[in-house]
């Protein structure tokens, strides 16, 4: 079997406590988590063409608030 990699700072345990947390949410519970993740006025989220990432990285880099 293969061995899974992680990212810096987790393991076969945090993943778990996070797979846990979104299987045992109900449907409202998830809406409502993921209105709040989005209720930052002074940001948006949006569709990018794959392609087009790193130009968009590059002029939010330099970005100034």
């Amino acid at each position: 079997m293969k061995q899974s990699k992680f990212p810096r700072g987790w393991d076969k345990q945090r993943v778990q406590r996070v797979l846990d947390h979104y299987e045992s949410q109900s449907e409202d519970e998830a809406v409502a988590e993921d209105e709040a993740a989005g209720g930052n006025d002074a940001s948006t989220l949006m569709e990018v063409p794959r392609d087009l990432v790193p130009k968009v990285r590059e002029l939010v880099g330099g970005h100034k608030k």
